[in-house]
């Protein structure tokens, strides 16, 4: 039976995406396209309902039940935030609009919530195990409110799954996503004459390819199973693998100097980051994926090295070489 879809996030990178593939796929009876921003008509395909909401309104649950929505993928989120931007909003837009959202589903009788978290939300810690799997406990660090606000929402789901069972729900903690297009703060540390390298830490990355993500998405859509799944590639790439494979080399900081230097440069108003981003640098979440492959049934086409080549070569086709 085709399902009823509505997509929070809908216009974010993540959700162009996925609603192309949904709109191709033609496996939906209806399929909303939500965002906060009004979608330009020039990026709008046939068949989709584009609608402008924030997620922390509450008449929300009034465009579910009016589309009689039965499947709700909860895309919407501040992965990298603009310059004028606080902390409050974030919070607002990335907790309180999940909370809002949860209850919603609730209230209009929506039989799945899909939800694109993060790894983020196990936190950056000096005693992660080397490779994170979906029962470790999420720790997401308050200093980074990404990662606390992930945190945050993963405890609403969970508390969620406890009162309220009938709304079925697959939440994906997502890597490192990688693309032709992607640009964000990851990447540009790839930029770089020399990569930050910090003395005693191979500071890993996890990869995904960002086709992966919409792929993961739409098999969950499809075979409707619920659960927690780390989504990444398989295997890590230390930044010292990175450095070889950009031609690269690494530039060695022990840690309290990097810390320093941080610390200088946001107080000159140089940096925008502060010495807390030295365990962002440092103490990587590693994403062990085989949940997702075993009991979801998805197995990425690329794994992170790939993912990785994949955007070099983007890149370098772009004539945007790093």
């Amino acid at each position: 039976m085709k399902k009823r879809v509505l997509i929070t996030g809908a216009d974010g990178f993540l959700g162009r995406s996925l609603v192309a593939a949904l709109a191709a796929s033609g496996e939906c009876e209806v399929l909303v396209a939500q965002d906060v921003r009004e979608v330009p008509v020039d990026r709008r395909l046939p068949g989709v309902v584009y609608e402008q909401q924030d997620v922390r309104d509450a008449n929300v649950v009034d465009a579910l039940r009016r589309h009689g929505i039965d499947t709700v993928v909860h895309l919407a989120s501040i992965v990298t935030p603009g310059r004028g931007s606080n902390r409050e909003f974030e919070y607002s837009v990335d907790v309180l609009g999940t909370q809002n959202l949860l209850q919603a589903c609730v209230n209009a009788g929506v039989a799945h919530l899909l939800v694109s978290s993060s790894g983020a939300a196990y936190g950056y810690h000096a005693d992660n195990p080397d490779w994170l799997v979906e029962t470790d406990p999420l720790r997401g660090n308050e200093v980074f409110a990404y990662s606390h606000h992930k945190r945050l929402v993963e405890e609403a789901l969970e508390l969620y799954r406890q009162v309220q069972p009938q709304l079925k729900q697959t939440v994906f903690r997502i890597g490192t996503i990688l693309g032709e297009t992607v640009d964000n703060q990851i990447t540009a540390l790839f930029e770089k004459p020399r990569l930050i390298a910090i003395q005693g830490s191979d500071s890993p990355f996890v990869f995904i390819w960002d086709q992966d993500v919409t792929g993961a998405f739409l098999h969950a859509l499809r075979t409707g199973r619920e659960g927690q799944f780390n989504v990444a590639g398989d295997g890590a790439l230390t930044i010292h693998e990175i450095a070889r494979r950009l031609g690269k080399k690494t530039r060695n900081f022990p840690a309290s100097v990097l810390a320093g230097v941080l610390w200088v440069g946001s107080r000159l108003g140089l940096s925008r980051y502060g010495p807390e981003q030295l365990d962002f640098l440092r103490y990587r979440p590693v994403l062990d994926n085989r949940r997702l492959k075993e009991q979801l049934g998805y197995r990425p086409a690329k794994t992170s090295a790939e993912a990785f080549e994949a955007f070099v070569a983007a890149r370098a086709a772009q004539g945007r070489a790093l």
